[in-house]
């Protein structure tokens, strides 16, 4: 009994980390205006960068991550089953993707979910982010590289020696990472690294 009540906490403190929509205020803060009401649509870092710069953005990024790997860390040191740490992270990324502070409409993960595997082994961010950027300039379609990397992340820390604890975090973050991508499976890019739908020519 014990342990599910711990579960519950911190995978509560996990989603209510995940919850704060950084994107959200620090775009409102700085240029007025809601990130989400352009763009890609959704409350992630290009989206701040590109509607309130890049320093905003940068600012984004690093409370993103932050967000994901606080509770994480938490949950390793604290937590009294190695399962719950997983537990935390996915429920970070899908506050982060749902938030309750932002009428469930954030943004895709990535910086959350990395956040969390950095609590466990901070060269995950590294690798997992060279994944993502491989696949990208391969498929030239970043939500669908996405959707395969969340796939890949686990396997890939997996080969590289990285087991216990975040060979899980990665497997359950992962999982949430390529079912959120998967809404933007069809969307047509302009850029490579910034998703704007492609302007029709007249």
């Amino acid at each position: 009994m014990q342990v599910i009540l711990y579960a519950i906490g911190f995978g509560l403190l996990g989603y209510l980390s995940g919850s704060l929509p950084f994107a959200i205020w620090v775009t409102h803060l700085v240029k007025g205006v809601d990130v989400r009401d352009s763009g890609s649509g959704h409350a992630t870092t290009t989206n701040t960068i590109r509607q309130a710069g890049f320093l905003p953005g940068a600012l984004v990024f690093i409370l993103d991550v932050a967000k994901g790997f606080a509770p994480t860390w938490l949950a390793l040191h604290y937590a009294p089953a190695a399962w719950i740490a997983p537990l935390t992270a996915a429920l970070a990324v899908i506050g982060h993707c749902w938030p309750v502070f932002a009428g469930f409409r954030g943004g895709m993960g990535l910086a959350t979910a990395n956040g969390g595997m950095m609590a466990a082994a901070p060269v995950a961010i590294l690798i997992c982010y060279g994944l993502l950027i491989a696949l990208t300039l391969i498929l030239r379609h970043s939500a669908r590289a996405s959707v395969l990397a969340g796939v890949l992340f686990a396997p890939l820390l997996w080969l590289v020696g990285l087991r216990d604890p975040v060979f899980w975090i990665a497997a359950a973050v992962g999982v949430v990472i390529s079912c959120r991508f998967l809404i933007d499976w069809n969307r047509k890019y302009r850029e490579l690294w910034l998703d704007r739908e492609r302007k029709t020519l007249r």
